[in-house]
């Protein structure tokens, strides 16, 4: 089983680099979710992420840097990208450039293609990059395509008997994945709604971003997170419930009763107080929790669709999506 050490820890950061200069994985806190780290320029260490998951190689991976200087060092940034590097990062905001002719982010971590989804985490991750000297790709700490986890307990339920070592930072603060932007010369492509809201985004550069649709399972991947069917637990996922029906777990939001809760295999709440930020962070953690009663399904009531509450439901949307 992995071994989990506190980034409290004064000698958990060196151990860590020092693992990663291995070529190993590991699980380490971001604000996000917890992220599955290994070197972005070591194909070896990028197919341990992949095999750790069981994730389709065709989907590409985040890599994360410590500031600019690394991030030019292997993407290309327009004005409009600075633009928004400098307003969101470091933060929950990923950015698909084109990569440079200097990079050294393997293709194994890209899928190939001639862009890179890249980010500038918060707080012991950037430490750790910034330590290790090298870009890290870390997609979400969990199985592919599971719910995502957001504390340490949930890495080692999920990943536990796979990899050799987990950082515990605590409880992710967002609890949801970076919002994912392609930035294609004046024009922005809402890829994943995420941890900074596209309202944000739009009153930053004054104008509306593109949302296109999710891509069937068949369709072109060009950033983390696109799949339809996504971040699901092992019970059908039922949204815009009304009502809770026989034996189902009920997930509510503000408060509100719904009929049929007495008969409800468990109640939760992602935030009584209708907080979309609290809703957010609850998310991934309620799922899993729903999931762990052995219900027969799992019943959400609607989430608004303002704020973050378009990352929440995405998310929920690609939990309920038909799955092969």
């Amino acid at each position: 089983m992995a071994q989990i050490l506190p980034i409290s820890d004064p000698d958990t950061l060196a151990w860590a680099t020092d693992v990663l200069r291995r070529g190993d994985v590991v699980a380490l806190p971001t604000e996000t979710v917890y992220g599955l780290a290994a070197d972005a320029t070591n194909p070896q260490a990028i197919a341990a992420i992949y095999e750790a998951k069981a994730r389709p190689s065709f989907n590409p991976l985040i890599a994360h840097v410590s500031d600019m200087e690394m991030a030019k060092a292997h993407v290309s940034f327009s004005p409009l990208a600075e633009r928004l590097a400098d307003a969101f990062w470091p933060g929950a905001l990923t950015l698909v450039l084109p990569l440079s002719d200097t990079t050294g982010i393997h293709s194994l971590a890209t899928a190939g293609l001639a862009t890179a989804a890249i980010r500038m985490p918060e707080g012991f991750a950037r430490e750790l990059i910034a330590a290790f000297g090298q870009p890290l790709a870390a997609p979400s700490a969990n199985r592919s395509g599971r719910v995502s986890p957001t504390s340490a307990r949930h890495v080692a339920d999920d990943l536990g008997d796979r990899i050799s070592l987990i950082l515990d930072g605590g409880r992710c603060r967002i609890g949801v994945e970076s919002t994912i932007l392609a930035v294609e010369g004046e024009r922005l492509r809402l890829l994943r709604p995420g941890g900074v809201p596209a309202e944000e985004i739009e009153d930053m550069i004054g104008r509306a971003v593109d949302r296109p649709a999710a891509v069937s399972d068949g369709g072109a991947v060009i950033a983390p997170g696109m799949l339809a069917s996504h971040y699901a637990p092992s019970a059908p996922v039922r949204l815009n419930a009304s009502e809770a029906r026989p034996g189902e777990a009920l997930i509510r939001f503000g408060g509100l009763p719904l009929r049929g809760a007495d008969q409800a295999a468990a109640i939760m709440d992602l935030s009584a107080s209708g907080d979309l930020r609290e809703a957010a962070a609850n998310l991934f953690d309620m799922l899993k929790q729903a999931d762990a009663t052995g219900a027969t399904g799992i019943a959400v009531a609607p989430v608004p669709r303002h704020g973050l509450g378009e990352a929440i439901n995405d998310r929920l949307s690609r939990a309920a999506a038909p799955r092969d």
